[in-house]
């Protein structure tokens, strides 16, 4: 089983999303999977490859090349896939990945989660997607989607395909759903 992994890489956010990253990277090494994910070493990208290492998990990080300086690439991983952009990026995380955890962060990380999640209601994966979010950083977001299921903008459906987690271990477990 490879869980792939978006979130964060921003520098200075606060600890508990760092520590959230790695007990995650922790639990999808006790789930007997391993990870996929942007291949760097800083911030929660970081912190999820280190807590995969620490109970030992494989590591697959897919990186742009152009990244390499700015993600500042973990040499640890067990394999690393360099590419040329960040549609080859994302297209390999899917290719690798037999499952999604999306964790907080920014831009990055919700366009990730917004493209695996459409590339599943359109029918060209069916792996499971889990946000797992106990610090409700993507509150509002859950709540503008709901709005727009509401006012039927969302088709039916498409909600449904993707598990709102607020711990870990249910994370992990929609993982395997």
């Amino acid at each position: 089983m490879l869980i792939s992994v978006y979130c964060s890489s921003a520098p200075s956010i606060e600890q508990k999303y760092l520590d959230l990253a790695f007990d995650v990277g922790t639990a999808i090494a006790l789930a007997k999977a391993d990870l996929v994910w942007g291949a760097g070493q800083v911030s929660m990208m970081g912190a999820v490859a280190k807590g995969a290492r620490a109970e030992g998990a494989k590591t697959f990080g897919v990186i742009p090349e152009k990244l390499t300086s700015v993600e500042f690439v973990d040499n640890e991983c067990t394999e690393l896939f360099l590419v040329s952009d960040m549609r080859t990026r994302k297209a390999k995380l899917e290719e690798l990945s037999d499952a999604f955890i999306v964790l907080p962060g920014g831009i990055g990380t919700l366009e990730e989660f917004f493209e695996i999640w459409v590339g599943r209601y359109l029918g060209f994966h069916n792996k499971p997607i889990a946000v797992c979010d106990p610090y409700g950083a993507f509150t509002k977001l859950q709540e503008s989607l709901e709005h727009l299921t509401e006012i039927r903008m969302m088709k039916s459906g498409q909600s449904e395909l993707v598990k709102w987690c607020t711990d870990i271990p249910s994370a992990i477990e929609a993982c395997y759903l």
